[in-house]
């Protein structure tokens, strides 16, 4: 007997999942969700890099949070979050496409815990989170819905917030601002 895929989520509770302003500021795709399952990507572009030059833990992290919101949400009952673990176990490096996976580990009437990986375009596991939300026991309302909405899709971003991407180069630091010696290359920092 062959295991039969959870059909995905209705286009109605997607749409309100997949519009995520950060996600959207950060090029996040929301690409799949149906029940205790969730997938998004993400590219690590210029505005992506820390000071070494590799993925900023912040961007990783948001990506894995954008899936466990996702996949946490995912019955149509609407969760918060209440702890999230993050291990980062290699560097996402410029140009990567990150994709992250979300499934369901345990789910109750009020709680449930989700585990969370992101890996590059080889195969290589960039961070892997456990994390936890509280059920509210409020179903999602979603436009059409006869009854008020309880939560909704957020407001768009004024452009004026809105992330762009550096256009010069960050200042080179001088001698002695480094006491441990040159920052080494990203790939050094395996």
């Amino acid at each position: 007997m062959t295991d039969v895929p959870e059909p995905d989520i209705s286009p109605e509770l997607f749409a309100v999942l997949a519009a995520d302003p950060l996600a959207a500021q950060l090029g996040i795709t929301l690409e799949q969700v149906s029940p205790g399952y969730a997938r998004a990507t993400m590219t690590v572009g210029p505005a992506h890099l820390n000071a070494a030059g590799t993925a900023h833990g912040g961007a990783t992290m948001a990506l894995l949070d954008v899936v466990h919101a996702a996949v946490s949400n995912s019955h149509g009952t609407l969760a918060v979050a209440q702890d999230v673990h993050t291990e980062f176990l290699a560097p996402g490096r410029p140009g990567d496409l990150l994709t992250a996976v979300g499934t369901e580990v345990h789910r109750s009437a009020r709680t449930a815990v989700y585990r969370i990986e992101a890996t590059a375009g080889d195969g290589r596991l960039v961070a892997t989170a456990l994390a936890r939300v509280f059920r509210l026991g409020t179903p999602w309302a979603l436009p059409g819905d006869d009854e008020v909405v309880a939560m909704g899709a957020p407001p768009p971003v004024p452009p004026t917030m809105q992330i762009s991407a550096v256009e010069t180069p960050l200042p080179t630091p001088g001698p002695g601002t480094n006491p441990s010696g040159p920052t080494p290359a990203p790939d050094e920092l395996q």
